[in-house]
């Protein structure tokens, strides 16, 4: 009876203290990420033409002539939120309204549905495009193909998960990447074009990298960019908006 005691409390110590070294291994990991550099911090604070609040998500609205067309926008993994403020700032300017949206521990996978609340919450806006950045542009293109209120969809270094299809949809779709991009895999990205709609852009950066689409600095293991992330930044809003513009 004692050695069944024995055994039994062996056990359970050691099943604890794997889940202590789970949890904790855990929570290093989501607490360590790309914070938001200077660039974007400039971009969250409102002006006479775009209202900024936090509030959860990051809101960029339109102080005037806002237009009835929303981008949800889906952070990449482990990146601040706020380090995508300079292109969500520049839509915004443009007459759209657009949410960065929040996502658990900063990973887009934890949240993969968290633009149903945006849609109920801003029920002023007509029809919505959705987009995201490295994991934040798969989970985006998985709600797009499951939802009726996403009518475009914008993937940046990014590319759908295997065995979606969008070929059947009405789902206008942008997709762009830096040349210099070291950690999204680009044949991915470029093969995507095989399972999007005909009218679908397929945009390469000349010059730009993975983490170009923000303002957070390097990321580990990316290449290195021959043109200012301001620059992919400003790019990447143009072509945003011309898709948006489309719309109207």
């Amino acid at each position: 009876m004692k050695g069944k005691k024995s055994l039994k409390f062996k056990i359970v110590t050691a099943m604890t203290i794997l889940l202590v070294i789970l949890v904790s291994t855990f929570f290093i990991y989501v607490n360590s990420y790309y914070r938001a550099s200077s660039l974007a911090l400039d971009n969250l604070k409102s002006d006479s033409v775009v209202q900024v609040e936090k509030d959860g998500d990051i809101l960029f609205k339109p102080v005037a002539n806002g237009k009835d067309i929303g981008f949800i926008f889906y952070p990449g993994a482990k990146v601040e939120m706020s380090a995508y403020a300079p292109i969500a700032k520049e839509i915004a300017s443009n007459g759209y309204t657009v949410i960065i949206a929040k996502m658990r521990f900063n990973l887009a996978i934890l949240s993969p549905n968290r633009a149903d609340d945006i849609i109920n919450k801003y029920n002023d806006i007509q029809s919505w495009v959705i987009g995201g950045h490295s994991l934040g542009g798969v989970m985006a293109s998985d709600y797009a193909l499951e939802s009726d209120s996403i009518k475009g969809l914008v993937l940046l270094a990014s590319y759908p998960q295997d065995k979606r299809d969008f070929r059947n949809s009405n789902i206008k779709t942008l997709s762009l990447w830096g040349s210099n991009d070291k950690v999204a895999n680009l044949n991915k990205v470029k093969e995507a074009k095989n399972v999007m709609p005909s009218n679908s852009e397929f945009i390469e950066i000349k010059g730009g990298n993975h983490g170009g689409f923000g303002d957070y600095g390097h990321q580990s293991g990316d290449g290195e960019a021959t043109i200012t992330n301001k620059e992919q930044m400003n790019y990447t809003s143009k072509c945003i908006i011309k898709l948006l513009d489309s719309m109207n």
